[in-house]
């Protein structure tokens, strides 16, 4: 059965990847970036079938425009991506505050305001699939990645609350977790703050230089295709996993960090319980 996508950030990356095997596969795709004519050979190739609209997410006035002009034109959309996206680099000093607010609209508050648009189409069609391109970033820290980790740590708790208030129109949600893949994300799809000789040293420098080159380039075992058909297939599933971990360096990491949290909240157990009320019954004991 053709299904209808809605992409945001299709010009490179998964944006790209799912774009071209969805239309290979005879789906049809609204396809939204800040430079549409870079789809212009999967246009000529794949005619009708790819709806295409200039769009910079972070203008909310006009995301609700093409939302609403995609539905009109397209009539049911099926599966709902949010994917456009970059990194922010940099110790936390080192950044501007331009740079603080841009990275906050593109990669937080345009998948908000991307799934505010969308809901009461897909609430009044009878549902559809929300898929949102997040990353092991929302569930791992490393330095250097302040900004860029609180606004994949915030998507995750919008979609850890905001599913559960779309389940009962039929509204499926999943949040996709990639570990490092071979796109451009480091090189093309980053942007650095200025150099502190304070942090010439540490995480922050040594992150400028393997993006400059002068240093080897971090390990990026994702490929970004297989990457994209096993999204294209979790959207195909009758229910919605809600998080899908992809590379076996996401994997690793995000395992090694959750076992460490429950670890340090398990240590914690009986100081939590100490600050109870006098009235409050007593828990058992660990391993009870």
């Amino acid at each position: 059965m053709t299904r209808t996508w809605f992409i945001t950030g299709t010009s490179s990356g998964f944006g790209r990847h799912l774009t071209e095997q969805l239309l290979a596969r005879g789906d049809r795709v609204a396809a939204t970036a800040r430079r549409p004519q870079s789809l212009d050979d999967l246009a000529a190739r794949h005619g009708d079938r790819l709806w295409r609209a200039r769009l910079d997410v972070t203008d909310t006035a006009a995301l609700r425009k093409v939302v609403d002009r995609a539905f009109a034109d397209l009539g049911r959309i099926d599966v709902i991506v949010s994917n456009a996206g970059y990194g922010l680099f940099g110790a936390a000093e080192e950044l501007s505050d331009a740079q603080i607010d841009a990275q906050i609209a593109t990669n937080l508050t345009a998948s908000i305001q991307l799934a505010r648009a969308t809901t009461p189409h897909l609430r009044r069609q009878g549902g559809g699939r929300y898929l949102q391109i997040a990353s092991v970033g929302g569930q791992v820290a490393f330095p250097a990645m302040s900004l860029y980790h609180a606004t994949k740590w915030g998507i995750e708790g919008f979609w850890e609350s905001a599913a559960a208030e779309l389940a009962p129109f039929g509204i499926g949600v999943t949040v996709v977790e990639p570990g490092v893949s071979r796109t451009n994300f480091a090189a093309g799809g980053s942007v650095l703050g200025a150099s502190l000789p304070e942090y010439a040293e540490g995480p922050s420098g040594q992150l400028r230089g393997v993006l400059s080159g002068e240093l080897p380039p971090l390990p990026a075992p994702g490929d970004p295709a297989k990457m994209a058909a096993a999204i294209i297939a979790c959207a195909d599933e009758d229910r919605a996993p809600f998080r899908l971990t992809l590379g076996s360096d996401a994997y690793a990491l995000a395992r090694a960090a959750l076992r460490e949290r429950l670890r340090a909240l398990e240590d914690g157990r009986d100081l939590a319980h100490s600050t109870d009320a006098d009235d409050v019954t007593a828990p058992a004991p660990a391993g009870h």
